[in-house]
């Protein structure tokens, strides 16, 4: 691979690192709001909703942090 390709991977990697970033603080508020919710409401379906964006996100961060993996070995 040459040196402008590595440069425009380096680019995208850091890119999709800010995403992943902002994706972890969106799961760590989400999270936080999960297990704020009062044990009697842990059957509702606010709950679920909660469970299930928690579950989805946590998927979207593993996603990107796999992306940049792939990205570093295409760089190596």
């Amino acid at each position: 691979m040459n040196k402008i390709r590595r440069k425009s991977l380096a680019e995208v990697k850091e890119q999709i690192e800010a995403i992943k970033d902002t994706l972890q603080e969106l799961l760590d508020e989400e999270q936080e709001y999960l297990d704020n919710i009062p044990e009697n409401m842990q059957s509702s379906e606010r709950y679920e909703k909660a469970e299930e964006a928690v579950s989805a996100l946590e998927d979207a961060v593993s996603s990107l942090e796999d992306a940049v993996d792939n990205i570093d070995t295409a760089i190596e």
